[in-house]
């Protein structure tokens, strides 16, 4: 069964498909105001889909529960990943990519984004998608499931582009974070295009328009 979905479409008959994860204790409907100022007249009919995570408990929000993709223990870099939260976002993130397919889209004119967690998991399942994805959007994040990407990428993505936006005072996923995720990533021959703002844990005006310049190379 899909996640619950917000979504959007630019016009009728959708040709191809933004799934767009949002962050921890957000929902769907976090990023879809932002799509009016991120697609550009002359683009193809697009579908952009927003899923709501589940509900769990935070670890590092003391237990309480809110819409995430993982658990998080701490911030601490050391800190036990939720690696079977991520797989089961991973699959879930799977099941939606199945139903656009069902939709009558191919993987290869579907992106993936997502900002913080929600970027995390699109960068966890895009690598691994056993089909060429239009391109991956990783804002604020890091690469979570790192150790096992060499062996479990998939071939059919090793050159698919990522967008990768990032704070230069984002408190809560640092921007060194995103460096060493960013040179892994390049250490397994992944282009990233990477972009800096003047941010905190957030999204600019700035970094719209860039994200906008790269989708329209994507979608034309």
């Amino acid at each position: 069964m899909p996640l619950p979905t917000a979504e959007q479409e630019t016009a009728a008959n959708p040709t191809h498909s933004v799934i767009w994860l949002h962050g921890l204790g957000a929902d769907g409907h976090d990023f879809a105001p932002i799509v009016p100022q991120l697609v550009a007249p002359g683009w193809p009919a697009l579908r952009f889909v927003f899923p709501h995570a589940p509900v769990r408990p935070v670890t590092i929000n003391n237990g309480m529960s809110m819409r995430a993709w993982y658990d998080i223990a701490a911030f601490d870099l050391n800190a036990k990943q939720d690696e079977a939260g991520m797989r089961a976002s991973v699959a879930a993130v799977e099941t939606l990519i199945a139903r656009e397919h069902s939709r009558g889209v191919p993987s290869e004119r579907i992106l993936l984004a997502g900002f913080s967690q929600g970027g995390a998991i699109a960068l966890s399942a895009g690598l691994r998608h056993a089909q060429k994805l239009a391109g991956i959007v990783a804002l604020s994040t890091y690469l979570p499931l790192h150790t096992t990407l060499a062996t479990e990428r998939h071939a059919s993505n090793a050159a698919t582009p990522i967008f990768w936006g990032h704070g230069l005072a984002d408190p809560v996923v640092v921007v060194q974070r995103g460096l060493d995720s960013r040179d892994r990533l390049q250490a397994l021959g992944y282009h990233v295009d990477w972009h800096t703002y003047p941010m905190l844990h957030a999204v600019n005006p700035q970094e719209i328009a860039d994200l906008r310049d790269w989708l329209g190379q994507r979608l034309t």
